[in-house]
Protein backbone atom coordinates (compact mmCIF):
# COMPACT_ATOMS: atom_id res chain seq x y z
CA UNK A 1 0.00 0.00 0.00
CA UNK A 2 2.81 2.41 0.92
CA UNK A 3 4.55 1.90 -2.43
CA UNK A 4 1.36 2.56 -4.35
CA UNK A 5 0.63 5.74 -2.39
CA UNK A 6 4.25 6.89 -2.75
CA UNK A 7 4.30 6.30 -6.51
CA UNK A 8 1.06 8.23 -6.90
CA UNK A 9 2.35 11.15 -4.82
CA UNK A 10 5.69 11.11 -6.67
CA UNK A 11 3.97 11.07 -10.03
CA UNK A 12 1.76 13.94 -8.90
CA UNK A 13 4.83 15.86 -7.67
CA UNK A 14 6.66 15.32 -10.97
CA UNK A 15 3.63 16.53 -12.91
CA UNK A 16 3.24 19.63 -10.70
CA UNK A 17 6.94 20.55 -10.83
CA UNK A 18 7.13 19.85 -14.57
CA UNK A 19 4.05 21.91 -15.33
CA UNK A 20 5.32 24.73 -13.09
CA UNK A 21 8.76 24.69 -14.76
CA UNK A 22 7.25 24.66 -18.24
CA UNK A 23 4.92 27.51 -17.30
CA UNK A 24 7.80 29.59 -15.92
CA UNK A 25 9.92 28.83 -18.97
CA UNK A 26 7.16 29.71 -21.43
CA UNK A 27 5.80 32.77 -19.65
CA UNK A 28 8.52 34.30 -17.45
CA UNK A 29 11.46 33.47 -19.70
CA UNK A 30 9.79 34.88 -22.82
CA UNK A 31 8.70 38.03 -21.04
CA UNK A 32 12.15 38.49 -19.56
CA UNK A 33 13.85 37.91 -22.93
CA UNK A 34 11.49 40.38 -24.57
CA UNK A 35 12.23 42.86 -21.79
CA UNK A 36 16.00 42.45 -22.30
CA UNK A 37 15.69 43.05 -26.03
CA UNK A 38 13.52 46.10 -25.48
CA UNK A 39 15.99 47.49 -22.93
CA UNK A 40 18.88 46.78 -25.31
CA UNK A 41 16.97 48.61 -28.09
CA UNK A 42 16.55 51.71 -25.92
CA UNK A 43 20.18 51.66 -24.75
CA UNK A 44 21.50 51.37 -28.31
CA UNK A 45 19.22 54.18 -29.47
CA UNK A 46 20.47 56.48 -26.71
CA UNK A 47 24.10 55.54 -27.41
CA UNK A 48 23.76 55.93 -31.20
CA UNK A 49 22.33 59.43 -30.73
CA UNK A 50 25.37 60.37 -28.65
CA UNK A 51 27.57 58.66 -31.28
CA UNK A 52 25.97 60.75 -34.05
CA UNK A 53 26.35 64.00 -32.07
CA UNK A 54 30.06 63.32 -31.41
CA UNK A 55 30.67 62.30 -35.03
CA UNK A 56 29.12 65.57 -36.27
CA UNK A 57 31.16 67.52 -33.77
CA UNK A 58 34.56 65.83 -34.24
CA UNK A 59 34.36 64.89 -37.94
CA UNK A 60 37.62 65.98 -39.62
CA UNK A 61 39.46 66.49 -36.34
CA UNK A 62 40.21 62.84 -35.56
CA UNK A 63 40.33 59.81 -37.84
CA UNK A 64 37.06 57.95 -38.31
CA UNK A 65 38.68 54.65 -37.36
CA UNK A 66 39.84 56.07 -34.03
CA UNK A 67 36.39 57.49 -33.40
CA UNK A 68 34.81 54.10 -34.17
CA UNK A 69 37.17 52.32 -31.80
CA UNK A 70 36.57 54.78 -28.97
CA UNK A 71 32.79 54.68 -29.35
CA UNK A 72 32.83 50.86 -29.54
CA UNK A 73 34.88 50.71 -26.35
CA UNK A 74 32.57 53.11 -24.50
CA UNK A 75 29.27 51.59 -25.78
CA UNK A 76 30.52 47.98 -25.64
CA UNK A 77 29.08 47.51 -29.09
CA UNK A 78 30.29 47.38 -32.67
CA UNK A 79 30.57 50.91 -34.12
CA UNK A 80 30.40 51.74 -37.84
CA UNK A 81 30.59 55.05 -39.77
CA UNK A 82 28.99 55.13 -43.23
CA UNK A 83 28.94 57.92 -45.81
CA UNK A 84 25.87 58.83 -47.84
CA UNK A 85 26.80 56.60 -50.75
CA UNK A 86 26.83 53.57 -48.46
CA UNK A 87 30.58 53.21 -48.34
CA UNK A 88 31.89 52.14 -44.94
CA UNK A 89 34.27 54.77 -43.60
CA UNK A 90 35.31 52.88 -40.47
CA UNK A 91 34.26 49.82 -38.39
CA UNK A 92 35.44 48.75 -34.94
CA UNK A 93 35.52 45.02 -35.71
CA UNK A 94 36.27 44.79 -39.48
CA UNK A 95 38.40 46.33 -42.21
CA UNK A 96 36.32 49.05 -43.83
CA UNK A 97 38.16 48.61 -47.13
CA UNK A 98 36.96 45.03 -47.52
CA UNK A 99 33.41 45.63 -46.36
CA UNK A 100 30.63 45.78 -48.94
CA UNK A 101 28.51 48.83 -49.62
CA UNK A 102 25.81 49.41 -46.93
CA UNK A 103 23.46 51.50 -49.03
CA UNK A 104 20.88 48.69 -49.01
CA UNK A 105 20.91 48.10 -45.26
CA UNK A 106 17.41 48.74 -43.80
CA UNK A 107 18.65 50.74 -40.79
CA UNK A 108 20.89 52.92 -43.08
CA UNK A 109 18.05 53.57 -45.51
CA UNK A 110 15.71 54.57 -42.63
CA UNK A 111 18.34 56.93 -41.16
CA UNK A 112 19.15 58.72 -44.48
CA UNK A 113 15.71 58.86 -46.09
CA UNK A 114 13.60 59.62 -43.00
CA UNK A 115 16.17 61.48 -40.97
CA UNK A 116 15.47 59.40 -37.86
CA UNK A 117 16.75 56.36 -36.09
CA UNK A 118 16.57 53.04 -37.97
CA UNK A 119 16.90 49.55 -36.53
CA UNK A 120 17.07 45.99 -37.76
CA UNK A 121 17.88 42.44 -36.54
CA UNK A 122 19.87 40.15 -38.86
CA UNK A 123 23.01 38.11 -39.23
CA UNK A 124 26.10 40.10 -40.16
CA UNK A 125 27.55 39.28 -43.61
CA UNK A 126 30.97 40.23 -42.37
CA UNK A 127 31.12 38.39 -39.02
CA UNK A 128 28.32 35.80 -39.46
CA UNK A 129 26.77 36.70 -36.07
CA UNK A 130 23.21 37.92 -35.46
CA UNK A 131 23.20 41.58 -34.39
CA UNK A 132 20.74 44.25 -33.38
CA UNK A 133 21.55 47.26 -35.57
CA UNK A 134 20.58 50.87 -34.75
CA UNK A 135 21.63 53.76 -37.12
CA UNK A 136 21.35 57.56 -36.77
CA UNK A 137 21.80 60.21 -39.52
CA UNK A 138 24.88 62.56 -39.52
CA UNK A 139 26.17 65.38 -41.64
CA UNK A 140 28.37 63.04 -43.71
CA UNK A 141 26.01 60.06 -43.78
CA UNK A 142 25.17 57.87 -40.80
CA UNK A 143 26.62 56.12 -37.79
CA UNK A 144 25.60 52.71 -36.56
CA UNK A 145 25.92 50.62 -33.40
CA UNK A 146 25.43 46.84 -33.41
CA UNK A 147 25.06 44.56 -30.41
CA UNK A 148 25.35 40.78 -30.71
CA UNK A 149 22.11 39.01 -29.69
CA UNK A 150 24.08 35.91 -28.70
CA UNK A 151 24.78 37.56 -25.33
CA UNK A 152 21.04 37.79 -24.67
CA UNK A 153 20.61 34.16 -25.59
CA UNK A 154 23.47 33.25 -23.25
CA UNK A 155 21.81 35.16 -20.43
CA UNK A 156 18.48 33.45 -21.20
CA UNK A 157 20.20 30.05 -21.30
CA UNK A 158 21.82 30.76 -17.95
CA UNK A 159 18.48 31.69 -16.44
CA UNK A 160 16.89 28.53 -17.89
CA UNK A 161 19.63 26.41 -16.34
CA UNK A 162 19.03 28.07 -12.99
CA UNK A 163 15.31 27.36 -13.38
CA UNK A 164 15.99 23.69 -14.09
CA UNK A 165 18.31 23.50 -11.09
CA UNK A 166 15.62 25.05 -8.88
CA UNK A 167 13.07 22.58 -10.26
CA UNK A 168 15.41 19.67 -9.53
CA UNK A 169 15.94 20.90 -5.98
CA UNK A 170 12.16 21.31 -5.56
CA UNK A 171 11.65 17.80 -6.92
CA UNK A 172 14.21 16.39 -4.50
CA UNK A 173 12.63 18.17 -1.54
CA UNK A 174 9.17 17.04 -2.73
CA UNK A 175 10.50 13.49 -2.99
CA UNK A 176 11.54 13.56 0.66
CA UNK A 177 8.25 15.17 1.72
CA UNK A 178 6.28 12.62 -0.35
CA UNK A 179 8.20 9.80 1.30
CA UNK A 180 7.43 11.11 4.78
CA UNK A 181 3.80 11.92 3.92
CA UNK A 182 3.34 8.53 2.28
CA UNK A 183 4.46 6.73 5.41
CA UNK A 184 2.03 8.76 7.52
CA UNK A 185 -0.91 8.31 5.14
CA UNK A 186 -0.14 4.61 4.57
CA UNK A 187 0.00 3.97 8.32
CA UNK A 188 -3.44 5.59 8.81
CA UNK A 189 -4.88 3.82 5.78
CA UNK A 190 -3.60 0.46 7.06
CA UNK A 191 -5.52 1.07 10.28
CA UNK A 192 -8.68 1.83 8.28
CA UNK A 193 -8.22 -1.31 6.13
CA UNK A 194 -7.65 -3.49 9.20
CA UNK A 195 -10.74 -1.95 10.82
CA UNK A 196 -12.83 -2.60 7.69
CA UNK A 197 -11.67 -6.22 7.57
CA UNK A 198 -12.76 -6.72 11.17
CA UNK A 199 -16.18 -5.23 10.42
CA UNK A 200 -16.50 -7.43 7.32
CA UNK A 201 -15.62 -10.45 9.47
CA UNK A 202 -18.52 -9.60 11.80
CA UNK A 203 -16.59 -7.97 14.63
CA UNK A 204 -18.84 -4.94 15.09
CA UNK A 205 -17.15 -4.15 18.43
CA UNK A 206 -13.99 -3.01 16.55
CA UNK A 207 -13.15 0.68 16.91
CA UNK A 208 -11.01 3.12 14.91
CA UNK A 209 -9.44 5.84 17.09
CA UNK A 210 -8.31 8.65 14.80
CA UNK A 211 -8.81 12.26 15.80
CA UNK A 212 -7.15 13.95 12.83
CA UNK A 213 -8.88 16.96 11.35
CA UNK A 214 -8.08 16.18 7.73
CA UNK A 215 -10.15 14.14 5.28
CA UNK A 216 -8.67 10.82 6.42
CA UNK A 217 -9.40 11.70 10.03
CA UNK A 218 -12.98 12.63 9.22
CA UNK A 219 -13.33 9.40 7.22
CA UNK A 220 -12.03 7.40 10.19
CA UNK A 221 -14.43 9.11 12.59
CA UNK A 222 -17.33 8.51 10.20
CA UNK A 223 -16.44 4.81 9.85
CA UNK A 224 -16.12 4.47 13.61
CA UNK A 225 -19.51 6.13 14.10
CA UNK A 226 -21.01 3.82 11.45
CA UNK A 227 -19.60 0.78 13.24
CA UNK A 228 -21.12 1.90 16.52
CA UNK A 229 -24.49 2.43 14.85
CA UNK A 230 -24.27 -0.95 13.11
CA UNK A 231 -23.47 -2.64 16.40
CA UNK A 232 -26.49 -1.01 18.03
CA UNK A 233 -28.77 -1.90 15.11
CA UNK A 234 -27.56 -5.51 14.96
CA UNK A 235 -27.97 -5.85 18.69
CA UNK A 236 -31.54 -4.60 18.41
CA UNK A 237 -32.19 -6.89 15.44
CA UNK A 238 -30.79 -9.86 17.32
CA UNK A 239 -32.96 -9.07 20.33
CA UNK A 240 -36.00 -8.71 18.08
CA UNK A 241 -35.14 -11.97 16.33
CA UNK A 242 -34.85 -13.81 19.62
CA UNK A 243 -38.13 -12.34 20.81
CA UNK A 244 -39.79 -13.31 17.53
CA UNK A 245 -38.34 -16.82 17.71
CA UNK A 246 -39.59 -17.19 21.27
CA UNK A 247 -43.00 -15.86 20.32
CA UNK A 248 -43.38 -18.07 17.24
CA UNK A 249 -42.04 -21.16 18.99
CA UNK A 250 -44.55 -20.64 21.80
CA UNK A 251 -47.43 -20.62 19.32
CA UNK A 252 -49.61 -23.65 18.88
CA UNK A 253 -49.94 -22.76 15.21
CA UNK A 254 -47.29 -24.15 12.87
CA UNK A 255 -45.31 -21.50 10.98
CA UNK A 256 -42.89 -22.10 8.09
CA UNK A 257 -41.16 -19.66 5.74
CA UNK A 258 -40.33 -20.81 2.21
CA UNK A 259 -37.82 -19.33 -0.25
CA UNK A 260 -38.64 -18.64 -3.92
CA UNK A 261 -36.85 -21.94 -4.67
CA UNK A 262 -39.35 -23.81 -2.46
CA UNK A 263 -36.79 -24.44 0.27
CA UNK A 264 -37.43 -24.11 4.01
CA UNK A 265 -36.02 -20.83 5.34
CA UNK A 266 -37.43 -20.88 8.88
CA UNK A 267 -39.87 -22.92 10.95
CA UNK A 268 -41.11 -23.03 14.54
CA UNK A 269 -41.41 -25.90 16.99
CA UNK A 270 -45.02 -26.68 16.08
CA UNK A 271 -44.04 -27.07 12.43
CA UNK A 272 -41.17 -29.37 13.37
CA UNK A 273 -43.54 -31.62 15.33
CA UNK A 274 -46.02 -31.70 12.45
CA UNK A 275 -43.54 -32.28 9.59
CA UNK A 276 -43.63 -35.66 7.90
CA UNK A 277 -39.85 -36.06 8.20
CA UNK A 278 -36.91 -34.26 9.71
CA UNK A 279 -37.20 -30.62 8.69
CA UNK A 280 -34.21 -28.27 8.50
CA UNK A 281 -33.28 -24.96 6.97
CA UNK A 282 -32.49 -25.48 3.28
CA UNK A 283 -34.59 -28.65 3.03
CA UNK A 284 -36.88 -28.78 -0.03
CA UNK A 285 -40.44 -28.16 1.09
CA UNK A 286 -41.71 -31.30 -0.64
CA UNK A 287 -39.57 -33.42 1.71
CA UNK A 288 -40.96 -31.75 4.84
CA UNK A 289 -44.66 -31.63 3.89
CA UNK A 290 -46.20 -34.23 1.57
CA UNK A 291 -49.70 -32.72 1.31
CA UNK A 292 -50.42 -31.84 -2.39
CA UNK A 293 -52.92 -29.07 -1.49
CA UNK A 294 -50.31 -27.46 0.79
CA UNK A 295 -47.67 -27.54 -1.96
CA UNK A 296 -50.12 -26.24 -4.56
CA UNK A 297 -51.14 -23.24 -2.43
CA UNK A 298 -47.49 -22.36 -1.69
CA UNK A 299 -46.65 -22.55 -5.39
CA UNK A 300 -49.63 -20.32 -6.28
CA UNK A 301 -48.67 -17.73 -3.63
CA UNK A 302 -45.05 -17.59 -4.85
CA UNK A 303 -46.11 -17.23 -8.48
CA UNK A 304 -49.07 -14.84 -8.01
CA UNK A 305 -47.89 -12.93 -4.88
CA UNK A 306 -51.40 -13.12 -3.41
CA UNK A 307 -52.51 -14.33 0.01
CA UNK A 308 -54.50 -17.56 -0.07
CA UNK A 309 -56.34 -19.66 2.52
CA UNK A 310 -57.26 -23.34 2.33
CA UNK A 311 -58.36 -26.22 4.54
CA UNK A 312 -55.99 -29.21 4.61
CA UNK A 313 -57.09 -32.73 5.47
CA UNK A 314 -54.04 -34.91 4.82
CA UNK A 315 -51.11 -33.07 6.43
CA UNK A 316 -51.54 -35.25 9.51
CA UNK A 317 -53.84 -38.30 9.47
CA UNK A 318 -57.12 -37.63 11.24
CA UNK A 319 -56.45 -33.91 11.69
CA UNK A 320 -57.80 -30.85 9.88
CA UNK A 321 -55.76 -27.68 9.42
CA UNK A 322 -56.68 -24.26 8.23
CA UNK A 323 -53.73 -22.75 6.34
CA UNK A 324 -53.12 -19.12 5.38
CA UNK A 325 -50.16 -18.43 3.07
CA UNK A 326 -48.89 -14.92 2.28
CA UNK A 327 -46.09 -13.69 -0.02
CA UNK A 328 -42.77 -12.48 1.40
CA UNK A 329 -40.83 -9.44 0.08
CA UNK A 330 -38.04 -11.67 -1.28
CA UNK A 331 -40.48 -13.63 -3.45
CA UNK A 332 -40.99 -16.51 -1.04
CA UNK A 333 -43.98 -17.30 1.15
CA UNK A 334 -44.87 -17.73 4.81
CA UNK A 335 -47.46 -20.31 5.86
CA UNK A 336 -49.42 -20.49 9.10
CA UNK A 337 -51.27 -23.73 9.88
CA UNK A 338 -53.87 -23.88 12.64
CA UNK A 339 -55.32 -27.15 13.89
CA UNK A 340 -59.06 -26.79 13.34
CA UNK A 341 -59.95 -30.42 14.05
CA UNK A 342 -61.79 -29.63 17.29
CA UNK A 343 -63.46 -26.57 15.80
CA UNK A 344 -64.61 -28.61 12.80
CA UNK A 345 -65.88 -31.33 15.14
CA UNK A 346 -67.82 -28.82 17.25
CA UNK A 347 -69.18 -27.13 14.13
CA UNK A 348 -70.29 -30.45 12.69
CA UNK A 349 -71.91 -31.36 16.02
CA UNK A 350 -73.72 -28.03 15.99
CA UNK A 351 -74.93 -28.52 12.43
CA UNK A 352 -76.00 -32.07 13.14
CA UNK A 353 -77.84 -30.94 16.27
CA UNK A 354 -79.66 -28.18 14.39
CA UNK A 355 -80.50 -30.54 11.54
CA UNK A 356 -81.71 -33.26 13.90
CA UNK A 357 -83.77 -30.89 16.04
CA UNK A 358 -85.25 -29.24 12.96
CA UNK A 359 -86.06 -32.64 11.50
CA UNK A 360 -87.68 -33.82 14.72
CA UNK A 361 -89.70 -30.60 14.99
CA UNK A 362 -90.99 -30.85 11.44
CA UNK A 363 -93.45 -33.73 12.13
CA UNK A 364 -95.13 -32.32 15.28
CA UNK A 365 -95.33 -28.87 13.68
CA UNK A 366 -96.99 -30.34 10.61
CA UNK A 367 -99.52 -32.12 12.82
CA UNK A 368 -100.10 -28.98 14.87
CA UNK A 369 -100.74 -26.93 11.73
CA UNK A 370 -103.07 -29.59 10.34
CA UNK A 371 -105.23 -29.85 13.45
CA UNK A 372 -105.28 -26.06 13.86
CA UNK A 373 -106.47 -25.52 10.29
CA UNK A 374 -109.08 -28.27 10.74
CA UNK A 375 -110.47 -26.52 13.81
CA UNK A 376 -110.48 -23.21 11.94
CA UNK A 377 -112.43 -24.75 9.08
CA UNK A 378 -115.22 -25.73 11.46
CA UNK A 379 -117.92 -23.17 11.95
CA UNK A 380 -117.55 -21.29 15.14
CA UNK A 381 -116.58 -18.00 16.51
CA UNK A 382 -115.67 -16.30 19.67
CA UNK A 383 -112.38 -16.20 21.44
CA UNK A 384 -111.34 -19.73 20.55
CA UNK A 385 -111.00 -18.81 16.83
CA UNK A 386 -108.73 -15.90 17.70
CA UNK A 387 -106.55 -18.23 19.76
CA UNK A 388 -106.46 -20.76 16.94
CA UNK A 389 -105.27 -18.06 14.50
CA UNK A 390 -102.46 -17.16 16.88
CA UNK A 391 -101.48 -20.82 17.17
CA UNK A 392 -101.54 -21.21 13.38
CA UNK A 393 -99.37 -18.15 12.71
CA UNK A 394 -96.73 -19.19 15.25
CA UNK A 395 -96.78 -22.76 14.01
CA UNK A 396 -96.25 -21.51 10.44
CA UNK A 397 -93.36 -19.32 11.58
CA UNK A 398 -91.76 -22.25 13.43
CA UNK A 399 -92.23 -24.39 10.33
CA UNK A 400 -90.48 -21.81 8.12
CA UNK A 401 -87.73 -21.51 10.69
CA UNK A 402 -87.30 -25.27 10.77
CA UNK A 403 -87.10 -25.47 6.97
CA UNK A 404 -84.57 -22.65 6.81
CA UNK A 405 -82.44 -24.28 9.52
CA UNK A 406 -82.44 -27.54 7.60
CA UNK A 407 -81.55 -25.75 4.36
CA UNK A 408 -78.74 -23.79 6.03
CA UNK A 409 -77.37 -26.93 7.68
CA UNK A 410 -77.27 -28.73 4.33
CA UNK A 411 -75.62 -25.78 2.59
CA UNK A 412 -72.95 -25.31 5.31
CA UNK A 413 -72.12 -29.01 5.55
CA UNK A 414 -71.75 -29.45 1.80
CA UNK A 415 -74.61 -31.92 1.63
CA UNK A 416 -76.38 -29.49 -0.69
CA UNK A 417 -74.85 -30.92 -3.87
CA UNK A 418 -74.48 -28.37 -6.67
CA UNK A 419 -75.01 -29.30 -10.28
CA UNK A 420 -73.03 -26.49 -11.86
CA UNK A 421 -73.10 -25.73 -15.53
CA UNK A 422 -72.94 -22.82 -17.96
CA UNK A 423 -76.23 -20.89 -17.64
CA UNK A 424 -77.07 -17.61 -19.41
CA UNK A 425 -77.56 -14.76 -16.94
CA UNK A 426 -80.76 -13.80 -18.76
CA UNK A 427 -82.31 -17.18 -17.88
CA UNK A 428 -81.63 -16.72 -14.15
CA UNK A 429 -83.09 -13.20 -14.16
CA UNK A 430 -86.18 -14.26 -16.12
CA UNK A 431 -86.81 -17.18 -13.72
CA UNK A 432 -86.72 -14.77 -10.79
CA UNK A 433 -89.01 -12.26 -12.51
CA UNK A 434 -91.59 -14.90 -13.44
CA UNK A 435 -91.67 -16.30 -9.89
CA UNK A 436 -92.41 -12.92 -8.28
CA UNK A 437 -94.39 -11.03 -10.91
CA UNK A 438 -97.77 -11.80 -9.38
CA UNK A 439 -96.62 -11.28 -5.80
CA UNK A 440 -95.09 -7.92 -6.73
CA UNK A 441 -98.24 -6.80 -8.59
CA UNK A 442 -100.43 -7.68 -5.62
CA UNK A 443 -98.25 -5.41 -3.49
CA UNK A 444 -98.27 -2.62 -6.08
CA UNK A 445 -94.57 -3.01 -6.88
CA UNK A 446 -93.07 -3.23 -10.38
CA UNK A 447 -90.39 -5.91 -10.79
CA UNK A 448 -87.99 -4.74 -13.56
CA UNK A 449 -85.04 -6.44 -15.24
CA UNK A 450 -82.20 -4.04 -16.16
CA UNK A 451 -78.55 -4.33 -17.15
CA UNK A 452 -78.84 -7.69 -18.88
CA UNK A 453 -75.36 -8.76 -20.12
CA UNK A 454 -74.90 -11.34 -22.85
CA UNK A 455 -72.87 -13.71 -20.68
CA UNK A 456 -73.04 -17.05 -18.93
CA UNK A 457 -72.18 -18.04 -15.36
CA UNK A 458 -70.99 -21.35 -13.93
CA UNK A 459 -73.78 -22.09 -11.45
CA UNK A 460 -76.51 -24.42 -10.18
CA UNK A 461 -79.77 -23.02 -11.61
CA UNK A 462 -81.99 -24.10 -8.71
CA UNK A 463 -79.54 -22.88 -6.05
CA UNK A 464 -79.16 -19.43 -7.66
CA UNK A 465 -82.94 -19.26 -8.05
CA UNK A 466 -83.15 -19.81 -4.28
CA UNK A 467 -80.74 -16.88 -3.83
CA UNK A 468 -82.92 -14.59 -5.97
CA UNK A 469 -86.05 -15.80 -4.13
CA UNK A 470 -84.58 -14.85 -0.73
CA UNK A 471 -83.30 -11.45 -1.92
CA UNK A 472 -86.49 -10.44 -3.78
CA UNK A 473 -88.65 -11.67 -0.89
CA UNK A 474 -86.62 -9.48 1.50
CA UNK A 475 -86.95 -6.48 -0.85
CA UNK A 476 -90.76 -6.91 -0.92
CA UNK A 477 -90.95 -7.32 2.85
CA UNK A 478 -88.61 -4.58 4.02
CA UNK A 479 -88.42 -2.14 1.09
CA UNK A 480 -91.62 -0.36 2.17
CA UNK A 481 -92.43 2.66 0.07
CA UNK A 482 -90.53 1.28 -2.92
CA UNK A 483 -92.68 1.39 -6.08
CA UNK A 484 -90.23 -0.73 -8.05
CA UNK A 485 -87.65 -3.42 -7.52
CA UNK A 486 -84.85 -3.79 -10.08
CA UNK A 487 -82.88 -6.94 -10.77
CA UNK A 488 -79.97 -7.21 -13.17
CA UNK A 489 -76.33 -8.16 -13.66
CA UNK A 490 -73.00 -6.50 -14.53
CA UNK A 491 -69.69 -7.87 -15.79
CA UNK A 492 -66.80 -7.56 -13.29
CA UNK A 493 -63.58 -8.85 -14.90
CA UNK A 494 -63.96 -12.65 -14.84
CA UNK A 495 -67.13 -12.53 -12.71
CA UNK A 496 -70.78 -11.59 -13.16
CA UNK A 497 -72.34 -9.44 -10.44
CA UNK A 498 -76.10 -10.00 -10.02
CA UNK A 499 -78.09 -7.56 -7.91
CA UNK A 500 -81.51 -6.86 -6.42
CA UNK A 501 -82.21 -3.16 -5.81
CA UNK A 502 -85.09 -1.56 -3.95
CA UNK A 503 -85.92 2.09 -3.33
CA UNK A 504 -87.03 1.74 0.26
CA UNK A 505 -85.86 3.50 3.44
CA UNK A 506 -82.37 1.96 3.31
CA UNK A 507 -80.30 0.32 6.06
CA UNK A 508 -78.12 2.16 8.62
CA UNK A 509 -74.42 1.68 7.93
CA UNK A 510 -73.68 0.13 11.34
CA UNK A 511 -75.82 -2.91 10.39
CA UNK A 512 -74.36 -3.61 6.93
CA UNK A 513 -71.38 -5.70 8.07
CA UNK A 514 -73.62 -8.13 10.04
CA UNK A 515 -76.59 -8.54 7.74
CA UNK A 516 -75.47 -11.97 6.48
CA UNK A 517 -75.12 -13.43 9.99
CA UNK A 518 -77.62 -16.01 11.26
CA UNK A 519 -80.68 -14.56 13.01
CA UNK A 520 -79.37 -10.97 12.66
CA UNK A 521 -82.21 -8.45 12.23
CA UNK A 522 -82.09 -4.69 11.78
CA UNK A 523 -85.58 -4.22 13.26
CA UNK A 524 -86.54 -7.35 15.22
CA UNK A 525 -90.18 -6.36 15.84
CA UNK A 526 -90.75 -5.52 12.18
CA UNK A 527 -89.00 -8.71 11.05
CA UNK A 528 -91.28 -10.87 13.20
CA UNK A 529 -94.35 -9.07 11.89
CA UNK A 530 -93.17 -9.68 8.31
CA UNK A 531 -92.65 -13.36 9.08
CA UNK A 532 -88.87 -13.41 8.57
CA UNK A 533 -86.67 -16.06 10.19
CA UNK A 534 -83.34 -14.17 10.07
CA UNK A 535 -81.70 -16.99 8.07
CA UNK A 536 -82.43 -15.98 4.48
CA UNK A 537 -79.29 -13.89 3.93
CA UNK A 538 -77.12 -16.49 5.69
CA UNK A 539 -78.43 -19.09 3.23
CA UNK A 540 -77.71 -16.67 0.35
CA UNK A 541 -74.12 -16.16 1.53
CA UNK A 542 -73.32 -19.86 1.87
CA UNK A 543 -74.87 -20.80 -1.47
CA UNK A 544 -72.81 -18.10 -3.21
CA UNK A 545 -69.64 -19.15 -1.33
CA UNK A 546 -70.19 -22.74 -2.46
CA UNK A 547 -70.17 -21.40 -6.03
CA UNK A 548 -66.79 -19.73 -5.43
CA UNK A 549 -68.31 -16.24 -5.32
CA UNK A 550 -69.08 -13.58 -2.73
CA UNK A 551 -72.10 -11.62 -1.56
CA UNK A 552 -72.56 -8.11 -0.16
CA UNK A 553 -74.82 -5.12 0.24
CA UNK A 554 -74.67 -1.37 -0.32
CA UNK A 555 -77.25 0.95 1.16
CA UNK A 556 -77.92 4.61 1.90
CA UNK A 557 -80.62 5.86 4.22
CA UNK A 558 -83.55 7.25 2.27
CA UNK A 559 -82.22 5.91 -1.07
CA UNK A 560 -82.84 2.18 -0.86
CA UNK A 561 -80.54 -0.86 -0.75
CA UNK A 562 -78.75 -3.04 -3.29
CA UNK A 563 -77.95 -6.66 -2.44
CA UNK A 564 -75.44 -8.22 -4.82
CA UNK A 565 -73.60 -11.49 -5.34
CA UNK A 566 -70.85 -12.44 -7.76
CA UNK A 567 -70.49 -15.70 -9.67
CA UNK A 568 -67.63 -16.96 -11.85
CA UNK A 569 -68.11 -16.37 -15.54
CA UNK A 570 -68.43 -19.54 -17.63
CA UNK A 571 -65.88 -20.14 -20.37
CA UNK A 572 -67.90 -20.30 -23.60
CA UNK A 573 -66.33 -22.28 -26.44
CA UNK A 574 -65.99 -20.55 -29.79
CA UNK A 575 -67.96 -21.89 -32.82
CA UNK A 576 -64.74 -23.32 -34.28
CA UNK A 577 -64.02 -25.24 -31.06
CA UNK A 578 -67.58 -26.57 -30.93
CA UNK A 579 -67.32 -27.78 -34.56
CA UNK A 580 -63.99 -29.46 -33.84
CA UNK A 581 -65.41 -31.30 -30.81
CA UNK A 582 -68.42 -32.63 -32.76
CA UNK A 583 -66.29 -34.19 -35.49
Amino acid sequence: MRQRVFLKLLLLLIVVVGVSTAALDLLVRRNWESSLQSQLQHDLEDKVRMFAARANREAGTIPFQQLANEIASDARARATLIERSGKVLADSQADSETMENHATRPEFIAALQHGQLGSNRRTSHTLGIQFLYVAAPTSFGAVRLAYPLASIRAAVYHVRMQLLEASGIALLIGFVIALIGTESVARRLRKIVAFSEQIAAGNLAARLPDSGGDEIGRLAMTLDKTARQLETNFRNLENNRKQLDTLLNSMEDAVVAVSPKHEVVWYNGAMKRMAASNIAVGTPLIRAVRDPDFLRVVDDVIQQSKTQSVTLYSVTPGRTFGMTSAPLPDGGAVCVLRDTTEIARVEKTRRDFIANVSHELRTPLTSLLGYTETLLDEDGGGRHREFLEIIRRNAQRMSRLTEDLLTLARVESGEYALEQGAIPVSVLLQDAQISFNEVAKNKGVALEVIDLPNAQVLADRDAIHQVFVNLIDNALKYGSGSKSIQIGALERDRQIECFVRDHGPGIPSEHLSRLFERFYRVDKARSREAGGTGLGLAIVKHIVLNHGGEAGVTSELGHGSTFWFRLPKAEVASPAEVTEKTR
